[in-house]
């Protein structure tokens, strides 16, 4: 533990767990350990697994599994995103080169 980390302590599947948590970071943890709970308790019901560990492992496989797809989704979404804004940069190049070139023109 570094200096300002504290111990919290939880529980999942019936063992105690402790971890050490700096205080600005143990809301995250508490929403993780509480994903986590969520989707050890969707396996539980869902799957005919035995065992904790299988149960917990394939939780986190959930998890990974959701995590990356997401991860895709907001790649993608960046890319439109840029390429979007690529064009409307050309669009507004070629605006004010041909506003500036009329401007010119007036001038002359």
């Amino acid at each position: 533990m570094s200096g300002n980390s504290r111990p919290v302590c939880f529980s999942l599947l019936d063992k105690e767990y402790l971890v050490a948590c700096s205080e600005q970071d143990r809301d995250s943890l508490y929403a993780a350990v509480e994903l986590l709970r969520t989707k050890v308790q969707e396996v539980r019901e869902g799957a005919k697994i035995i065992g904790n560990e299988r149960i917990v492992v394939m939780a986190a496989l959930n998890i990974a599994h959701e995590y990356l797809e997401y991860k895709l989704q907001k790649e993608r979404y960046t890319l439109s995103t840029d390429a979007c804004l690529q064009r409307l940069q050309v669009k507004i190049d070629d605006a004010l080169n041909k506003g500036g070139s009329l401007e010119i023109q007036e001038a002359v």
